[in-house]
């Protein structure tokens, strides 16, 4: 008995625990998705799905739009702009000369803080996204959703704002429409006195949007494993959403 007990002997514990797998597809460093999110779309999303981020490429949108707010108002009399534009109005004539230097400062405070409202924009675009892709029958979490808002817009973001700065630098101030820098939309070539809902309107057929609804639908077709159609579907949903929006709005305000 005392033999048998000797011969037992327990087995030894094991060496290490086996290594969680590893996520599959490419990987890339943040300065890499920052790159080649111009040149391959694809695989940077395809990258952002194991390994989502966003917050570098928002900071950046922010301060891009921070960059074209200040030189507008650099090179923009905008209270002079503002004034101009509340004088054509309709209900101009109704309003005491204390309200409309009140509402030159309000608009003049609005337009400055716009950088400041990015960050919420980014925040509901992307919760936005991420309810349509569940109504699509996709999957995807909040964070992914806030990578492909943000490396989406990215792009865009970066040709707008080049095209921005050259017509404020390039052009006169005084000829100089705040509300249609980019010159990418037939909206911009009207003049000050056509239909507000038509500048609206037209304004929504913009290379430079249209760019970033492209990116977008790749994003979501990557992160959320939809069909190109869902993809589609979703982001041209949304620009119509805001066709409607824009278009509704100027013709009801001016």
């Amino acid at each position: 008995m005392s033999e048998a007990n000797q011969e037992f002997q327990a087995p030894p514990p094991p060496s290490s625990y086996p290594a969680a797998e590893a996520p599959t597809g490419p990987t890339m460093s943040t300065p890499e998705t920052l790159a080649n999110i111009f040149f391959e779309p694809s695989r940077v999303f395809e990258a952002l799905r194991n390994r989502p981020r966003f917050l570098v490429a928002g900071v950046i949108t922010v301060l891009l739009t921070a960059a074209v707010t200040f030189t507008m108002y650099q090179r923009i009399d905008m209270e002079q702009y503002i004034r101009d534009k509340m004088e054509r109005s309709p209900r101009s004539a109704a309003q005491t000369e204390q309200q409309k230097e009140m509402g030159v400062k309000i608009g003049k405070s609005i337009g400055m803080a716009v950088p400041l409202i990015i960050p919420f924009t980014i925040a509901a675009g992307a919760a936005l996204y991420l309810l349509a892709v569940i109504a699509f029958g996709g999957k995807m979490t909040y964070r992914q959703s806030l990578s492909v808002w943000c490396y989406s817009g990215l792009p865009p973001s970066v040709l707008a704002t080049v095209v921005a700065i050259l017509v404020l630098f390039l052009k006169s101030p005084d000829t100089i429409d705040p509300e249609h820098l980019l010159l990418t939309n037939p909206g911009a070539f009207l003049s000050q006195e056509s239909s507000p809902a038509l500048v609206a309107f037209l304004s929504q057929f913009d290379v430079v949007r249209f760019y970033g609804m492209f990116l977008a639908a790749i994003g979501l077709r990557k992160m959320a494993k939809l069909s190109s159609t869902s993809a589609w579907a979703i982001v041209i949903i949304f620009w119509l959403i805001i066709l409607v929006l824009s278009v509704g709005s100027r013709a009801l305000f001016g």
